[in-house]
């Protein structure tokens, strides 16, 4: 009883930022469960080696991993896990069904339902045998400060770099942000585009919604996508591009307004 009214009245460990809470180990229980507890401020669980903020809230059903840290006034969702040395910055909010594994997520960010952080990125080989062999994913994923990613968005972990994010982008929901891809800051993608691996963007980019990006492509500052288009080559001028491939906005509409008008002269030569 008396562990329990502890508990109840929040004490806490100064020294390392970690609640000291009550954790009741069932008969039989392993020490590996045994190190898990129960977070006071919402019911979720976390492990004792977290470093979290007394003032973060864990919400039923969430799971902070060994070594994670987070700052101060985090929410984390119910059905959220936070892996193994995640951090995360003060105000952030993680919505449910999150899973953030091998990344860092910054300041004052809003990661919404269901979005993946941190896992392996699509990384093959065929050995001399014809054998499909598994490319190591060693690296990480970092979001910068206030960056908002959308439902069920995708952002793989690096290889050889770490994936970025820059300090305000905006993300929309199912997006595919493939491993050792850099985004800048103040970058905006609409929904359904895909980026391949190894994409370098510059700052105050924004791509249409269904944009597909081919891997080793760097994309300067300040440039403009219409939705669909296909990036397969790099893009050294700021502006708007738009087709498939895509090409400077006025050569795109100049293609499209030729294909409209072919039609119509052949029908009428055949009539």
């Amino acid at each position: 009883m008396a562990l329990r009214r502890l508990a109840g009245s929040s004490l806490w460990r100064v020294g390392n930022s970690r609640a000291f809470l009550f954790t009741s180990v069932a008969a039989g229980e392993s020490p590996r469960s045994a190190e898990f507890q129960r977070w006071e401020n919402g019911g979720g669980t976390f492990h004792n080696s977290a470093c979290i903020d007394p003032t973060v809230v864990i919400e039923f059903g969430a799971v902070v991993h060994p070594r994670a840290v987070l700052g101060a006034n985090v929410h984390i969702g119910s059905g959220a896990v936070v892996g193994p040395s995640v951090t995360i910055g003060q105000s952030t909010k993680i919505g449910y069904n999150v899973a953030l594994c091998n990344c860092t997520i910054g300041d004052l960010c809003v990661i919404h339902n269901g979005v993946c952080i941190g896992q392996d990125g699509f990384g093959f080989m065929v050995d001399e045998h014809g054998n499909m062999l598994k490319k190591p994913q060693m690296l990480n994923a970092r979001i910068g400060d206030n960056v908002e990613i959308g439902a069920n968005t995708c952002i793989d972990r690096g290889s050889w770099r770490d994936t970025v994010i820059g300090d305000h982008s905006k993300i929309d929901n199912l997006v595919q942000i493939g491993h050792n891809v850099v985004i800048g800051n103040s970058c905006m993608l609409c929904g359904q585009v895909g980026i391949a691996g190894s994409v370098t963007i510059g700052d105050s980019v924004t791509f249409g919604g269904r944009v597909a990006v081919r891997d080793h492509v760097s994309i300067v500052s300040k440039v403009r996508l219409a939705a669909a288009s296909c990036v397969t080559k790099d893009i050294k001028e700021p502006g708007d591009y738009g087709g498939f491939p895509a090409v400077p906005i006025h050569e795109w509409r100049r293609k499209v307004a030729i294909s409209c008008r072919t039609p119509k002269k052949t029908n009428a030569k055949n009539s």
